[in-house]
């Protein structure tokens, strides 16, 4: 039976379980997201795509959609301050632990919430709008389940530690281990402390980081820079008749 000073834990002590899940499939899960992009964009680029489809339906995407970008990029703002700001950090910035435990608190569960709400929207418009789920496939499924799970795993942590239980220092334990993965020094203790909802949300993110390479969330690593330098595309008519009116000085057809 697992005490408030002992939470239940996914793998107790540094053991063999411990290693596999902190720090064998953190590197597993980094390798794979690299290698896995640079892949995808040397021999698919053309489907390195989102595969919208705006066309079929508009007023639920106009709904979820924002709601779900939005959502999710206050909680990756979130996760970038928590996991990779040292909390010796905000202390020195005059931010002391009660007032970021309750921004973080708040704002977290704000953005979780409409992340959520927003991906539910997209959810229920992919399957009941009928040429929308047609173009569906089993990728597409598979990355909604796991991103679903990462959401729903990370605002479970939140509510349950901070709004429920009495409050979980995350920045004493997994900013430590998180921080410690790129330092090449993964300290697996640090996350056999953690509740267990913390460390499936952190098995379920590194799941979703390795499959990401594979699915349409490689749209978020792109951005049309060349759309700003590139020359006009010039459009000329084949027909000799081109129009009712006679062309406007300037405008003659040439050649």
């Amino acid at each position: 039976m697992t005490t408030p000073e002992q939470p239940l834990t996914l793998a107790a002590g540094p053991g063999t379980g411990a290693v596999l899940l902190w720090v064998a499939l953190p590197y597993v899960a980094l390798a794979v997201f690299v290698l896995g992009h640079v892949w995808r964009y040397r021999y698919d680029k053309f489907g390195w795509t989102t595969r919208s489809s705006q066309l079929y339906e508009r007023r639920l995407l106009r709904i979820g959609s924002p709601l779900f970008h939005f959502g999710i990029l206050i909680v990756l703002l979130g996760h970038i301050g928590g996991l990779v700001v040292p909390k010796s950090w905000t202390e020195a910035a005059g931010i002391g632990e009660d007032a970021y435990h309750a921004s973080a608190v708040v704002l977290g569960t704000i953005a979780g919430v409409c992340t959520l709400g927003g991906l539910a929207i997209l959810v229920y418009r992919r399957r009941t709008v009928g040429p929308v789920f047609s173009a569906t496939t089993r990728n597409d499924k598979a990355m909604y389940v796991l991103l679903t799970a990462t959401i729903v795993l990370g605002l479970s942590a939140t509510v349950a530690a901070n709004l429920v239980g009495g409050g979980y220092d995350y920045r004493e334990t997994i900013s430590l281990w998180f921080r410690g993965v790129f330092s090449l020094r993964p300290d697996p203790d640090r996350m056999t402390g953690a509740p267990v909802l913390f460390q499936l949300h952190a098995v379920s993110a590194m799941l979703l980081f390795a499959a990401w390479p594979f699915t349409r969330l490689v749209h978020m690593l792109t951005a049309p820079l060349g759309y700003l330098t590139r020359p006009y595309i010039v459009y000329r008519s084949r027909d000799d008749r081109l129009g009712a009116r006679a062309p406007r000085r300037g405008w003659e057809r040439v050649g």
